[in-house]
């Protein structure tokens, strides 16, 4: 019984204990803990970067606290700092509740932006010339840049290039401005005529003589007249990363250095494949390959203000120049069509052969880089007058070749080994392997002038066209068409054979340009 009582005593005074223990520490711990309103989350834990910074009472503290911590990173970098900052916040509810000190969570976020510190950016010029971009440290390098550009073109630098703000850009954008160094900025303001009151004794006649008297060549200014880019400039400032600004060295080598681009060439009078080739520095095949749809080989014809996609070599930044010239010249009148709408595009006719004039001229002549783009005649003196050439010409569409049959070619044109005796060695056409009584279609519309036996050629058919063109189909098995008949392109026109000269069912097919065989190949579609 004693015992008993003893221990219920022990526990007696462990629970005194243990509520004094509990008094105390909460005596100390006071400060620290608040009574929390319940109003809903009362309670807020700040999370960083996936880390737990602190708990706050009240969530609109926690803007001002990382506010505080950046200004703490930017101080110990002269550099822009990029910190990567994921805040997340996790409210919760209770009666009393332990919040952070403001120091301790602001140290806390400084830890977690310091360790998150992206990467250092430094200050640049970002210079963009359509997709090209380069990066300058500083605005004298890009001036320099784009002096350097135009230096080719402007030797004795008499053209200044200025940076100005881009206007139609709500961003601030700065874009380029070449003036020349040395002209003042002047407003020209031409005197107007004044007439004389009633009474006077000059005509109107003699008042506009006066007034527009005719310039000489030695009444103009020449040298370059302006320089301009071709690109539009545009310079910006950003932040990036130093290994991505170029030194101006750099940079002069990058925009100046020329390149193949892709670029349209308009086919003008008297243009072929070859004259076109070498205008260009291009091979012949190299424009074939760029332009397969409308030039599917070297025959393919040509018409004036047909656009080709040519390559040429050309910088990053393109400098336009027009310069005031006086030259004397050769020159041709322009070339006088007459059209005939009742002859193909591919008939013309000369009615008057040109005769070559000279004259003194005074002209704008414009460059990009180093190409002629355009010339803008202001005087003009002519000593002998040109005599323009006058040409009649066809405005329709010449007819086209199919095939006559589908089948194997087992011989083409041109030198062959005569495959029997009495078979020429030069073939003049095209044979087609295709079964005995295939049936053979016109090639192209037309007028037929033979249709039966034609010895070497068998049983045959010709056909003459519109465009002055023949065609011939040997060795048939039958004949569908009589001469003088008019047939349309597809029109069945007889059965493939072995009649003639021949080593096998096949059909010989022709065309003839002139009067002389061609290869077909090179007209069928």
């Amino acid at each position: 019984m004693s015992f008993f009582t003893k221990y219920v005593n022990i526990i007696k005074y462990s629970h005194y204990l243990a509520m004094l223990g509990t008094a105390l520490l909460i005596f100390v711990c006071m400060p620290g803990i608040q009574k929390l309103e319940d109003t809903g989350s009362n309670k807020v834990s700040v999370f960083i970067n996936g880390t737990q910074v602190g708990t706050v009472k009240d969530a609109a503290e926690v803007d001002g606290m990382i506010l505080e911590a950046r200004r703490r990173i930017a101080s110990e970098n002269k550099n822009l700092v990029l910190v990567n900052s994921e805040v997340v916040l996790s409210g919760s509810t209770d009666v009393v509740g332990q919040v952070d000190e403001r120091e301790t969570i602001v140290n806390n976020i400084y830890n977690v932006f310091r360790d998150s510190i992206m990467k250092t950016k430094q200050p640049a010029y970002e210079v963009k010339i359509n997709e090209f971009t380069v990066n300058l440290a500083s605005i004298d390098d890009v001036i320099a840049l784009l002096n350097a550009s135009k230096a080719e073109y402007d030797p004795d630098s008499e053209w200044k290039v200025w940076l100005v703000t881009d206007n139609s850009r709500e961003l601030n954008v700065m874009t380029t401005k070449i003036e020349k160094v040395s002209d003042e900025k002047k407003e020209t303001i031409d005197k107007p005529v004044v007439f004389p009151r009633a009474g006077a004794l000059l005509k109107m006649e003699e008042i506009y003589d006066a007034a527009f008297t005719p310039r000489s060549e030695n009444s103009y200014e020449f040298g370059v007249r302006s320089i301009d880019f071709d690109e539009n400039v545009e310079v910006v400032q950003a932040y990036v990363d130093g290994d991505k600004i170029s030194t101006l060295e750099e940079a002069i080598e990058a925009v100046t250095k020329t390149s193949e681009k892709s670029k349209k060439y308009e086919v003008v009078a008297g243009d072929t494949l070859g004259a076109i080739a070498q205008k260009n520095d291009m091979s012949i095949e190299d424009i074939i390959n760029l332009n397969k749809d409308s030039i599917p080989s070297e025959t393919a014809t040509l018409r004036v203000g047909d656009e080709l996609t040519i390559f040429s070599p050309e910088p990053e930044l393109s400098v336009v120049r027009t310069e005031r010239r006086y030259y004397e010249e050769n020159y041709d009148a322009d070339v006088i069509y007459i059209d005939n709408d009742e002859w193909y595009t591919n008939e013309t006719e000369v009615l008057q052969q040109p005769v070559t004039g000279y004259r003194k001229v005074v002209a704008d002549v414009t460059y990009r880089n180093a190409e002629l783009v355009g010339t803008d005649i202001l005087y003009e003196n002519v000593t002998v007058q040109a005599v323009a050439k006058i040409v009649k010409r066809g405005t329709k569409i010449p007819p086209t070749y199919i095939y006559p049959v589908w089948g194997r070619i087992s011989s083409g044109f041109g030198k062959r080994k005569a495959p029997k005796k009495g078979a020429s060695t030069y073939h003049k056409g095209v044979d087609f392997a295709v079964p005995i009584g295939t049936a053979v279609m016109a090639s192209c519309g037309g007028t037929v002038t033979r249709a039966g036996w034609g010895s070497g050629y068998g049983y045959c058919v010709y056909i003459q066209h519109p465009d002055g063109r023949a065609t011939r189909y040997g060795h048939l098995s039958k004949v569908l068409v009589k001469a003088g008949q008019t047939v349309s392109q597809g029109q069945k026109i007889a059965l493939s054979g072995n009649t003639g000269v021949s080593t096998g069912p096949h059909l010989h097919f022709e065309i003839l340009v002139g009067g002389g065989q061609v290869n077909p190949l090179k007209y069928l579609q």
